[in-house]
């Protein structure tokens, strides 16, 4: 440490051995409380990310926890409509409330402030990320256990904010059977280790279709690689979803909550023996 140290690292040209890193990390509102920050990515769209991420929450809500979702997908919002949530988010002086689902979800999406659903979010990226950060930090999100933020796919801006100014506990992967898949995980798993944020799971959605008469699982994106991919990149757990038309129809109806998974039980556990990171 030099002995002019005026201990202001961020504006300091000295190299010290000592020197702390800068910190991006925002506070969330005063009045939030929020205990573990889950991020839900994927290096591609159409995987089904919002989807797990609305089954994740509702199975921690059966199991006695108040979840929350973020929709951080600002120009393809989902969310809502798979919860059937049709009711505007409101505010006041105070800040902005989240909107709860039929089970007591907090939601907040932009879909949710739009006058029509169906609108269209024409935003260069520096005004989609400081959305996402008003979802964070305007919102006032009420003892929350688990947080969970549903990214847009790849490895943008949003990501990039989200990974650098929320308190992650950690990633969950959402992918398909396809080869493509390794190419797309890696550059998902690349960013998050270079971010030093833990990988919490793979959840490999669309792996078989279950014959409604026969019970036959049909790989029809090809054999799984969920095991594979779990092991060549160091995920603790990797579960298997299929691809169903009842569930597909399900959220199409906002009944996302109605949906039970049981597959996804290793994964829950892991996330039910998080440490506490925020307030």
């Amino acid at each position: 440490m030099s002995e002019n140290c005026n201990h202001d690292c961020a504006h300091c040209a000295q190299k010290c051995d000592d020197k702390k890193p800068e910190s991006f990390l925002v506070a969330p509102h005063p009045q939030s409380r929020i205990k573990r920050v889950i991020g839900v990515m994927s290096g591609k769209g159409g995987v089904g990310k919002s989807f797990v991420t609305a089954l994740l929450a509702s199975e921690m809500t059966r199991r006695g926890h108040q979840t929350g979702v973020l929709d951080a997908d600002i120009t393809g919002p989902s969310i809502p409509k798979m919860f059937g949530i049709k009711t505007r988010a409101e505010g006041d002086e105070n800040g902005i409330y989240p909107v709860a689902s039929d089970s007591g979800i907090d939601v907040m999406s932009l879909n949710l402030l739009l006058e029509k659903e169906t609108d269209p979010v024409i935003w260069r990226g520096s005004l989609i990320t400081g959305t996402v950060l008003q979802f964070w930090k305007d919102v006032i999100w009420k003892d929350e256990d688990y947080l969970f933020v549903d990214m847009p796919p790849g490895t943008g801006d949003v990501t990039l904010t989200v990974f650098q100014s929320l308190p992650l506990s950690g990633i969950v992967v959402v992918g398909t059977p396809q080869g493509l898949v390794n190419m797309i995980v890696s550059k998902a798993v690349k960013m998050a280790r270079m971010m030093n944020v833990p990988l919490l799971g793979y959840v490999e959605n669309m792996s078989y279709l279950k014959c409604p008469e026969c019970g036959h699982d049909t790989a029809l994106f090809g054999p799984s690689r969920a095991d594979a991919v779990a092991a060549e990149f160091g995920f603790p757990c990797a579960v298997r979803l299929p691809l169903d038309p009842v569930r597909a129809a399900a959220c199409d109806e906002g009944r996302v909550e109605c949906i039970r998974e049981e597959a996804l039980e290793p994964l829950l556990e892991r996330l039910e023996a998080l440490p506490e990171k925020t307030k």
